[in-house]
């Protein structure tokens, strides 16, 4: 895909901010480091970097949950292998 500067941007401010609600969440960070952890995850890629934005391809809520539950988060907890409707209404 190929991502103007505003697109690029926008989505990781988005994901960013999904991931950080989550870590709040279902973490149970404080708001300081949920918001480390989401420019962790989340860090900016320049224009030229390959694969650029390629963490997109999975939302935020499957990023955190692999973060606080683990790989087998959807075996473990079946509850959360799709996005609650919480999350949802974040948009």
């Amino acid at each position: 895909m190929t991502w103007s500067e505003t697109e690029y941007v926008e989505c990781l401010r988005a994901e960013r901010r999904h991931y950080a609600w989550l870590m709040q969440r279902h973490g149970e960070l404080a708001p300081e480091d949920a918001w480390a952890a989401a420019l962790e995850r989340y860090p900016y890629e320049p224009s030229d970097a390959p694969f650029r934005g390629l963490i997109f391809h999975d939302e935020a809520w499957h990023w955190a949950m692999l973060a606080i539950h683990g790989d087998r988060y959807t075996v473990a907890h079946p509850e959360l292998a799709q996005p609650s409707a919480e999350y949802r209404a974040l948009d």
